[in-house]
């Protein structure tokens, strides 16, 4: 299997569909995953023993990339890449939970949007890195007014994510069983995160 990866330049002249400017850090942009010239780059990110929770670790760079094509084909599932002034940090990916197995273990709207994070292995220090990202990315994905809620679904052994999650204003909700693992469902409202936002400037 032959793929081309990409090159610095070519992330730099992917069309953002998002993009924040953020002080004493640079600017944050949302880029859409290329399963084939990203497969490099993402397949040593997901197979890192970090990445456990992911579900990926044991996967071979073809296993991957049909993971990537697959959603790539769906029109209610995408992927991401997160740069910070051009370099890769993180593999983002959002869903709807009505056309996701979430969707059946909690009553979901079609206001709601998913998201799974995963940040790339820290190439250097940046203080409050994870919720100083997030927060752009909640950004993002309450730039679409349709949408009202974000639902998250961590495995609930992963503590780090959880504690993550509260740092960032979501409210806990119940666990429920998933095919592949026991989750932590989470959620955050459009009106709640404004209303943190408005507490934090002030």
């Amino acid at each position: 299997m032959k793929t081309t990866p990409t090159t610095a330049q070519d992330l730099g002249l992917r069309a953002a569909l998002y993009t924040e400017d953020l002080e004493s850090w640079g600017t944050v942009r949302v880029v859409p995953l290329s399963p084939e010239g990203d497969l490099d780059l993402i397949h040593g990110w997901v197979t890192q023993d970090r990445a456990r929770y992911w579900g990926m670790t044991e996967y071979s760079r073809s296993d991957v990339l049909e993971v990537y094509q697959f959603l790539e084909s769906l029109q209610t599932h995408h992927a991401f890449l997160v740069l910070l002034d051009g370099e890769p940090v993180a593999l983002f990916q959002t869903y709807e939970p009505l056309h996701d197995p979430v969707g059946e273990a909690y009553p979901a709207r079609v206001e709601d949007i998913g998201m799974h994070l995963l940040l790339a292995p820290a190439t250097r220090p940046v203080p409050n890195f994870t919720p100083r990202l997030a927060t752009s990315l909640i950004n993002f994905m309450f730039s679409d007014p349709a949408i009202d809620r974000i639902v998250v679904e961590p495995d609930a052994r992963n503590d780090k994510a959880v504690r993550r999650l509260e740092a960032t204003c979501f409210e806990l909700g119940p666990k429920i069983q998933l095919a592949e693992k026991e989750a932590q469902l989470a959620y955050l409202t459009r009106e709640r995160f404004g209303r943190t936002e408005r507490l934090r400037t002030r």
